[in-house]
């Protein structure tokens, strides 16, 4: 929906379907905008205006990038338009849509041959620009009118009454209100009620079809019989350049009236042209010597959930005319989930093959130089040539560590060991990502983490929301980042479902692995999806990858592990998918083949069947085949544990660390129960959701050692190895990188 602002006061609706409105004051809403928003930051200058209504020195134009605003659920997109609307709208006119509300389809609705989501859209824009109270008045419209007057001939009774009762409904868009010491826009005077007036007229008590060409006719002949030479010029100008028109703005309008009345790609075509005529206005209006002297700045709309149909749309709209030369002062800013911005902006290339759009990161500074291509093919280019991707700031450590203190509801015990343990559980279940620091730290702020805690313990938490009732936080945020933000091309009968698949196939590592679980748990479906489909529409909905984990997002994984523990008493979901497994890679090693595919996560199917057999209840066989297989091949053993010890850690009691530091019995000989111990110190630091810290690190230094003297082939080498990872334990760093876990380091 819209929200609008007078003079600061914000009017709002409900919040949007992309999740709950986030709650705190301007605290919250401002949290890691600090370097976007400012009086000299990247919006006033693409406003051409301060939020204190200072001018500022302009980025960019006359030809104006599309800003895109990237990153997945619980990045603050919406959030950063909302306090961009908020800074900003009492001093340039900045208009908030909301792309994926459902109210413009719902007004279409009682006419389709007349009106559409995206005209809806449209004249919802003009209609609270036709309001604005800030410096230069409000805005008029005739442009736009005319071709919505054009369009009103296909309503369902096709009458003159009835199609002069829809063009009455845009009754305030073709004029400017009369203000004290202004004319009232003197060649575009009294268009509307001239035009309704002699249509009536002359057609008044005929019984017509609908779209009659006499209605339109007779609807074009009001509305030029009533123009000054000035408005009729534009109107030649603007829908003399339709397609097919053959600069006869006459025909021009028919044929937008006929491809509104196709539907399908032709209807797109005419209410992409409605959207240029709307900005054909705004831009008169500033372009004018009135407009010159009395405007400042730029005026702004900002599309919320541009992802949508509706959306890409629009930007599809505005991206086609300013590649095609069409100039506006206009700045559009969206939304975009994946981070290359969109799969429409490429032409489709696969990714591999696209050209990236231009891009600005708030942490690198200033604002990159942009500029449109102007080689002969720049009419030819991917829309993605006209785009400016902002990349959606994560939070630094220093602004997470700011929030979580700013919740804390008790008094710290000495230390603040609690505070710190709670900063850095937050800091890894999030990554940084706003939203889910926010509800963490928000859950937090009354909760003691259990001595030797798992991350996981916190999302236990409770936390009430305005309006609901206390849930625990991994409730929350699975609702908020996952069934609140459905993939847009996820098919319907998937939606139910969707949030369990996902929450199984967090166990899985590769395309193979997730085939297996998506298999296993569609079974008796009669629509399918395959580990590819679920990648794509991940990818889509802006979730990164790793190439290690078909979940590439450390604390999505993290929430899905959490709740698949949870699905069934005892965690007996959590061993099923991993018992499956093991199984299946058993199995596939029976038929004397150890070699996983090429884009596998493991080197061996007896490497990633250990993994999922250690998860499940099968260490002591684990500890066997790796005490068997250390002999003779120490880099390759080293290289092997670290991806079978790359896994989560089931619920309940974890007596990892005593196993490690040999405070649990164990059977065998030296070797053996010395492999045992390295497991489990390994599986702490390779599961990431534990502090490991200088004790650990000792740890595993000793048990590396002592393995370095044993009598066995190679055994020297392990020395070497015991000064690397405990150099990197000590440090909080993983001992087996990859592209999440390089995330976590990054947030340090």
């Amino acid at each position: 929906m819209f929200h609008w602002i007078f003079s600061g006061t914000s009017v709002t609706g409900h919040p949007p379907p992309g999740g709950q409105a986030l709650h705190g004051g301007s605290v919250c809403e401002e949290l890691g905008f600090e370097k976007l928003l400012g009086e000299e930051d990247f919006f006033a200058r693409l406003f051409g205006r301060a939020p204190s209504g200072a001018g500022t020195d302009p980025l960019y134009g006359p030809d104006l990038p599309v800003v895109l605003l990237t990153g997945g659920p619980g990045m603050g997109k919406g959030r950063l338009l909302r306090a961009v609307r908020d800074r900003f709208a009492a001093k340039v006119p900045v208009i908030h849509l909301d792309c994926a509300s459902p109210v413009y389809a719902d007004r279409a609705d009682p006419e389709p041959g007349a009106r559409s989501a995206a005209t809806e859209a449209l004249v919802e824009v003009a209609r609270r620009l036709c309001t604005w109270q800030g410096t230069g008045g409000s805005f008029a419209f005739p442009r736009l009118f005319t071709g919505l007057a054009v369009i009103a001939t296909g309503v369902a009774e096709g009458t003159p009454e009835a199609v002069a009762t829809e063009a009455e409904r845009y009754e305030n868009l073709p004029q400017k209100q009369r203000l004290r010491g202004l004319g009232a826009g003197d060649f575009w005077r009294g268009v509307l009620r001239g035009a309704i007036r002699n249509l009536l007229t002359t057609l008044g008590g005929q019984a017509l079809d609908p779209y009659s060409a006499a209605v339109s006719n007779a609807l074009l002949d009001a509305v030029f019989e009533r123009l000054a030479p000035r408005g009729r010029a534009e109107l030649e100008r603007i829908y003399g350049a339709y397609p097919g028109a053959a600069g006869q703005p006459r025909i021009g309008l028919r044929i937008l009236a006929a491809d509104f009345q196709a539907g399908g790609e032709a209807r797109e075509v005419a209410e992409s042209f409605l959207f240029r005529a709307l900005r054909e206005d705004l831009e008169a209006a500033y372009a004018g010597p009135a407009g010159w002297l009395r405007r400042v700045g730029r005026p702004g709309l900002l599309l919320d959930h541009a992802e949508s149909s509706l959306g890409e749309q629009l930007l599809r709209a505005v991206l086609t005319d300013r590649r095609g030369g069409q100039r506006d002062r206009v700045v559009i800013v969206g939304t975009a989930r994946r981070s290359d911005g969109g799969a429409f902006l490429h032409g489709g290339l696969p990714p591999r093959e696209a050209t990236p759009p231009a891009e600005y990161r708030p942490a690198d500074g200033a604002p990159p130089a942009w500029s449109r291509r102007t080689d002969e093919g720049a009419d030819r280019a991917p829309l993605a040539d006209g785009v400016l991707l902002l990349r959606m700031p994560l939070l630094t450590g220093d602004q997470l560590r700011r929030e979580t203190v700013r919740r804390q509801q008790r008094a710290e015990p000495e230390g603040g060991a609690n505070r710190r343990r709670i900063d850095a559980a937050v800091a890894r279940l999030s990554g940084g990502r706003p939203h889910t620091v926010i509800r963490l730290a928000a859950a937090a702020a009354a909760f003691r983490m259990p001595p030797d805690a798992n991350d996981r313990d916190i999302l236990d938490a409770p936390l009430r929301l305005p309006g609901d009732e206390e849930r625990p936080v991994a409730e929350v945020l699975l609702r908020e980042l996952v069934l609140d933000q459905l993939p847009v091309r996820l098919p319907t009968e998937h939606h139910a479902h969707w949030l369990d698949l996902l929450t199984h196939l967090s166990v899985a590592h590769d395309t193979e692995c997730a085939d297996v679980l998506l298999r296993h748990h569609q079974s008796g479906h009669v629509h399918h999806l395959t580990a590819h489909h679920v990648s794509r529409l991940l990818t889509d909905t802006g979730w990164p990858t790793c190439e290690r984990h078909f979940i590439g997002d450390f604390g999505l994984r993290q929430l899905l592990v959490h709740r698949l523990y949870g699905l069934l008493p005892g965690g007996a979901a959590w061993y099923a998918d991993h018992h499956l497994l093991r199984d299946h890679y058993a199995a596939r090693a029976a038929e004397g083949e150890d070699t996983p595919s090429p884009d596998g996560a493991f080197r061996s199917l007896t490497a990633h069947r250990m993994n999922h057999h250690l998860v499940s209840g099968g260490a002591d066989d684990v500890v066997s085949h790796l005490a068997a297989t250390l002999p003779g091949r120490p880099r390759q053993w080293c290289a092997e544990l670290l991806e079978i010890a790359q896994a989560p850690y089931p619920g309940g009691a974890d007596a990892r660390r005593e196993r490690a530091q040999g405070l649990v019995p164990a059977d065998g000989p030296p070797l053996r129960r010395t492999v045992d111990q390295l497991l489990h110190a390994v599986w702490l630091c390779e599961e990431r959701t534990r502090p490991t810290g200088k004790e650990t690190a000792r740890t595993l230094a000793k048990l590396l050692d002592l393995l370095s003297i044993m009598d066995f082939d190679g055994a020297g080498l392990l020395s070497r190895t015991a000064t690397d990872w405990s150099g990197l334990a000590e440090n909080e760093q993983p001992l087996l990188r990859c592209t999440c876990t390089e995330q976590l380091r990054r947030r340090r």
